[in-house]
């Protein structure tokens, strides 16, 4: 596999090759240890897969039956209304649909976040507004900085992925209703709760039943990453009928295949199963990240997803990283250098169970520390470097500046500022900003809904949950809010390329670094009785 493993990654569209393609290269045997795709490793169980090989002719002969059929299911399942549901072919289906249905001119997104919120939009010429979310911070996601920078830009869709991938940063559920509501005028807000039945940080923290009850605001939620099934291509989304109605009217009858409906069936007679599963990832997620913290250098950030977002030691190049740990240790990572917003020196790591850290940890140690190596990896050289499928954001970023237009010849001919020096710590060089911006003052936000910030140290003992947010709403009303952005903005909208105030472009939002400070993680808690089958906001029976 050694010879052909920068072919691999440098053939595919996506971030990584698929499992099939990495296993047929590496010929006999299993596929290598997989870190990087973010699936719950103790679901489905051995049983539930022996169920499935045992009926596998009868599932791929036949016709599934009509969406209509497994989304009324899995409503039953989760107790909630069929009306306001859509099931897809994947959350990528459904994110194609939200953008071409929903989606009229602009769409915010904060940085690094799951790609498709990023360059779905700009190929169907949408302009994409990217909050950059600082290092410094821990990537944690202030809501009131980020509504303001929807103001500035005038932005009509919000996205917040919570938790987001691949930091796995959270915002608690009453600092996002907040949010939604400062939003409320709007075109759309989506939440992306992909994996927050990950999530122990609250009892309840899904937004379901508020998006149900608002014009304005579409829920997104994967079935796959909970359920351990990646290839079956099934998600779903929450609004109030109308909006999911739109959405499902363009589905197609069978949408959903033989497998997708296979498992919603049996899913109800699994449920303890399934918390089980659940509350095992979140264990491990602690044990990993303690285990991950005491690799001198390398930097942990608090997660609240099944992954964990880790920064390389200064001088560690993360395709050397990933491309040793694949051809030297079997193991697969996710190198995060064509992530907006991120660089090569990241990695996210999907959490798997002890045995498989403790060969990580292992495997990390000899390519990172191992004598005779120096103390971390090389930088590659010019011509050398290659990133794990950068072309398509890449290309469309370059082309159209975030905008979603092609950039004028005359924009191309122009002069550019000199970047800067590449920040301490390492990562791409941020250049210097063409518009000089008039500092902004602080806006507070509650202090639970501030993530705790990262340290390479070993993690102490699990911290207490945080206190509740205050009641007090840290964002003006819609109305006022709008007023005051629009006396402040300028009277024609920010061209491409100039930053919005608070943002940057899409070429300044690479690479940020700053300094670490320290990182606590909650304990695994708040989860129902095994006997109970999660409900849609993660708690309840199911009769």
């Amino acid at each position: 596999m050694a010879g052909n493993v920068a072919s691999l990654f440098r053939g595919t569209a996506a971030h990584s090759p698929s499992m099939a393609a990495l296993t047929r290269e590496g010929g006999e045997g299993a596929g290598p240890v997989d870190f990087c795709i973010p699936c719950n490793p103790y679901f489905p169980t051995p049983a539930m897969f022996e169920d499935m090989a045992a009926r596998l002719r009868d599932i791929i002969t036949y016709y599934p039956s009509g969406a209509d059929t497994i989304t009324a299911e899995l409503c039953s399942l989760l107790r909630l209304p069929p009306q306001c549901v859509a099931m897809g072919n994947g959350s990528t289906e459904l994110i194609t649909w939200i953008d071409h249905l929903l989606v009229r001119e602009s769409l915010a997104v904060p940085v690094p976040t799951f790609g498709r919120w990023t360059d779905q939009p700009m190929e169907t010429g949408k302009r994409v507004d990217m909050f950059p979310l600082q290092e410094s911070s821990g990537f944690a996601l202030d809501l009131a900085q980020y509504a303001e920078f929807i103001r500035a830009r005038g932005t009509r869709v919000a996205v917040v992925c919570n938790p987001n991938n691949p930091d796995g940063g959270y915002v608690h559920r009453h600092a996002l209703v907040q949010f939604m509501d400062a939003m409320a005028d709007l075109d759309l807000v989506v939440v992306d709760e992909s994996f927050l039945e990950f999530a122990d940080a609250e009892a309840e923290p899904s937004v379901v039943q508020e998006a149900m009850l608002r014009p304005n605001v579409v829920v997104l939620r994967s079935l796959g990453k909970n359920f351990g099934l990646h290839g079956i291509r099934f998600g779903y989304l929450v609004a109030n009928p109308a909006l999911a109605g739109r959405v499902r009217s363009m589905l197609p009858k069978w949408n959903l295949n033989s497998f997708a409906e296979h498992v919603v069936f049996m899913l109800r007679e699994h449920g303890a199963e399934y918390a089980r599963s659940l509350l095992q990832v979140r264990r491990d997620r602690l044990e990993m990240t303690s285990a991950l913290s005491t690799l001198p250098g390398l930097t942990v950030y608090p997660s609240q997803g099944n992954f964990l977002f880790v920064r390389l030691p200064v001088g560690a190049e993360g395709t050397v990283v990933r491309d040793r740990l694949l051809t030297e240790h079997r193991i697969l990572v996710r190198e995060c250098g064509n992530k907006i917003g991120s660089s090569s020196r990241f990695l996210r790591l999907v959490v798997r169970p002890q045995v498989d850290v403790r060969r990580l940890v292992s495997g990390l140690e000899s390519v990172l520390y191992e004598p005779g190596r120096g103390a971390v990896v090389p930088e590659l050289g010019n011509g050398t470097s290659y990133s794990s499928g950068t072309a398509a954001v890449d290309r469309l970023v370059s082309e159209t500046n975030g905008r979603g237009l092609p950039v004028p010849a005359t924009a191309v001919a122009a002069p550019t500022a000199p970047a800067a020096a590449p920040p301490a710590g390492g990562g791409m060089p941020v250049p210097i900003p063409q518009v000089q911006q008039a500092p902004q003052p602080a806006v507070p936000l509650a202090p639970a809904a501030v993530a705790p910030a990262p340290v390479s140290a070993p993690v102490p003992a699990p911290a207490p949950l945080p206190a509740p947010i205050p009641a007090s709403a840290p964002f003006p009303a819609p109305a006022a809010a709008a007023a005051a952005a629009a006396a402040a903005m300028p009277s024609a909208p920010t061209p491409p390329g100039v930053p919005a105030r608070g943002g940057l472009t899409a070429a300044q939002v690479r690479g940020m670094t700053g300094p670490a400070p320290a990182l606590t993680t909650a304990p695994a808690t708040a989860w129902p009785n095994a006997q109970s089958w999660p409900n849609a906001a993660g708690m309840g029976e199911v009769c």
